[in-house]
């Protein structure tokens, strides 16, 4: 194994142990979507929002709801729909006339792992309404802020096809997203498992097995022992050649953000302590640069009409830049 050819600097083994057990958890109902789970351990780790993309039925919110399960934390599900107001999300005062004033009323988001189905269907100004809570962690309503608990994650879905009835997601709200998790079909090998796995048990009955394994207090403990893994000035430079490219290149209608940077150098640092390692190399940051970078550019509409995804651009970035070894 890689772990065993150095001398470890760092004490990973606590985390990795509960890597393994969650993973092991999730596996138990969950077949394959191998990169979603590990993309929502990295994002636990980084305190990151993720925006996760795929057709109906692929596990999208059942893998939601088991990482909420698995951390002792509460949990709370919002729909979204066209018809929703801020209130809804945020919560609202309320006049109390046995004390003669306005009481705040906590909305669903007061909750540590926050589960938004169909996010792009809501209109604008329920979407800008997250613009604080996912960035600051707080709600400020009638002029008084409310402090969310520890700890604070969004996990939200997006159906890619249907469109009819949806808003586009504006640029400074998908920023706030850690990553964008694509999440894609089962192999036929998965699905045959899924069905007799799922023929004698309701998902209910899945989920209700799924033991907690991860307290408040260890991930506390976790986040900080990820900020302290080892990356090599180089490797910094690296990142930021990437982000600027997004910046320069005559294909990208709008590039990347220094928040941009930051997701890749928080995330690679999590992704290297979650596979046992207590330093960054350079296939680190060139495995996460897409899930950050996807969501955070724009194409020219001319290369959008060749028919050029963000993900193809991106791979084509990384290729052209000198790798440091």
């Amino acid at each position: 194994m890689e772990e065993n050819l150095f001398q470890q600097r760092i004490d990973l083994s606590g985390l990795n142990r509960s890597v393994y057990e969650i993973k092991n958890e999730i596996g138990n109902v969950i077949i394959g979507q191998y990169k979603m789970v590990d993309l929502l351990l990295i994002g636990l780790l980084c305190d990151g929002h993720l925006l996760i993309e795929g057709v109906p039925g692929v596990a999208k919110t059942l893998t939601a709801k088991l990482m909420a399960k698995i951390i002792d934390a509460d949990f709370s599900r919002l729909q979204f729909t066209p018809d929703l107001m801020p209130s809804d999300v945020m919560g609202t005062s309320v006049f109390n006339p046995r004390d003669g004033d306005f009481k705040f009323k906590a909305g669903p988001v007061f909750s540590n792992i926050v589960l938004i189905d169909e996010i792009n269907r809501a209109p604008a100004k329920t979407q800008a309404a997250l613009f604080e809570v996912m960035e600051e962690r707080q709600v400020t309503i009638d002029g008084i802020s409310h402090q969310m608990g520890f700890p604070f994650i969004v996990l939200a879905t997006q159906n890619p096809i249907e469109q009819e009835g949806t808003y586009r997601l504006p640029e400074a709200q998908l920023d706030r997203f850690l990553f964008k998790v694509e999440v894609n079909y089962p192999t036929l090998e998965e699905e045959v498992t899924i069905l007799n796995r799922q023929q004698g048990k309701t998902q209910t009955q899945l989920i209700d097995n799924v033991r907690k394994l991860l307290t408040k207090d260890e991930i506390h403990q976790y986040r900080n022992l990820v900020q302290s893994i080892i990356i090599e000035p180089k490797l910094v430079e690296f990142i930021a050649r990437i982000v600027n490219e997004t910046r320069n290149n005559p294909s990208l209608y709008l590039g990347a953000s220094p928040r941009a940077s930051l997701a890749i150098l928080r995330s690679t640092k999590a992704n290297a302590a979650i596979k046992g390692r207590d330093f960054v190399t350079p296939e680190d940051i060139i495995e996460m640069a897409p899930h950050v970078l996807r969501h955070r550019i724009i194409l020219t509409p001319e290369k959008e009409m060749e028919g050029i995804t963000a993900d193809d651009l991106i791979e084509t970035m990384l290729k052209a830049i000198e790798v440091p070894r």
